[in-house]
């Protein structure tokens, strides 16, 4: 009686192993079309210029001046603004400009006007964030350990895109005194009095992740732009026969913050199979590398190439506030106008949430 010939088994490997075992050539096999009509799709489910479509809560902490909890996938972040009182008798080297005559005029959106802001708040330490990571949001942030290099690096371009844009303008963290006039000839007019900053707001900017899946810089910065719209600071004066800044309980005497347009960042992640050596082209052609818009965790791993462009669309033409860019040289100059374009796309997206969940 003749036998069966024996199949060998196939190898076949679970999705989830596959991607841990192998997760380069996973994932340029979902970017790899089977047919030209295909679009690339990613194992997330996204196609290469698609962005995880983003979630905005407001006024989330009751123990806050402003808060925000951003939702980005599977990032969450929640972002709390504490405002606290910097007496100017206090500070040991004020500002040498003088504060009166630029808060004459609060309108002022000059550059000159956003430099003097920018000194006069990055002087003064106005503006304080700080990002939290160790609160077990991904396996490598552990409860308890000290902060990390992503941490640090996180909060250091938060501030410091928080100055180069003038997000805050000067003037509205001012606490001023009008000193009343002094008649001394009736027939003489006196000069009227000028207007002194007694004190500052101080606004410290806490933002704690609660789970991190890639990104984090877009939704902190988006957690921290929400948490800043959402700020009311209480109606402060100086009383002149206590000599001491006094402030109103009633909550109806609040004011929000006044802001300087509404940056908003979009991050890009290259994907070169190859080790950077491919050619990023067109969509219309084939892709030896792909430029790859809010990437994941699993993304950023495989991505040795990475830009942040922050635009501004407030005004009638779009303006670009930063660009960051790092590992590589495969986006040049004729791919940003492409990458440029995406991040104004972003930008619509997100100015509409962000209305929505300051209304």
């Amino acid at each position: 009686m003749a036998t069966k010939p024996t199949v060998a088994p196939s190898l076949l490997f679970p999705r989830d192993i596959f991607a841990a075992l192998s997760p380069s050539p996973f994932l340029l096999a979902h970017l790899s079309p089977q047919t030209q009509d295909t679009p690339p799709i990613r194992p997330n489910g996204r196609t290469a210029a698609e962005f995880r479509k983003p979630t905005i809560n407001t006024s989330s902490l009751t123990h806050c001046s402003g808060s925000a909890v951003v939702r980005l996938g599977d990032t969450a972040v929640v972002c709390g603004v504490r405002a606290e009182i910097l007496l100017a008798s206090d500070i040991p080297n004020p500002p040498a400009s003088n504060p009166t005559i630029r808060s004459s005029n609060p309108s002022n959106t000059t550059t000159n006007g956003d430099e003097d802001d920018a000194t006069e708040v990055s002087s003064l330490s106005l503006l304080v964030p700080n990002i939290e990571l160790a609160t077990g949001s991904a396996p490598t942030h552990l409860p308890g350990s000290p902060p990390s290099a992503l941490a640090q690096s996180l909060t250091s371009r938060i501030r410091s895109l928080l100055l180069s844009t003038c997000l805050v303008r000067a003037h509205s963290l001012r606490i001023t005194y009008c000193p009343p006039p002094v008649t001394s000839d009736p027939e003489i007019p006196d000069a009227p009095p000028e207007e002194e900053v007694k004190a500052y707001w101080t606004l410290y900017i806490d933002t704690m992740f609660i789970s991190l899946d890639g990104n984090a810089f877009d939704a902190a910065w988006a957690a921290v732009v929400a948490a800043l719209r959402d700020t009311r600071l209480p109606k402060a004066w100086w009383d002149e026969d206590l000599e001491r800044i006094l402030c109103s309980d009633v909550v109806g005497e609040s004011r929000n913050l006044e802001l300087n347009g509404l940056p908003v960042a979009a991050t890009f992640a290259v994907f070169a199979p190859n080790g950077g050596l491919g050619i990023v082209q067109d969509d219309e052609e084939e892709e030896k590398a792909w430029v790859l818009s809010d990437p994941d965790a699993f993304e950023e791993g495989l991505c040795l190439e990475a830009v942040t462009v922050t635009v501004d669309c407030t005004g009638r033409n779009s303006r670009i506030r930063r660009i960051e860019k790092n590992g590589g040289g495969l986006i040049g100059r004729e791919l940003m106008k492409s990458v440029a374009r995406r991040a104004e796309e972003r930008w619509k997206e997100w100015s509409a949430i962000l209305e929505k969940g300051n209304t």
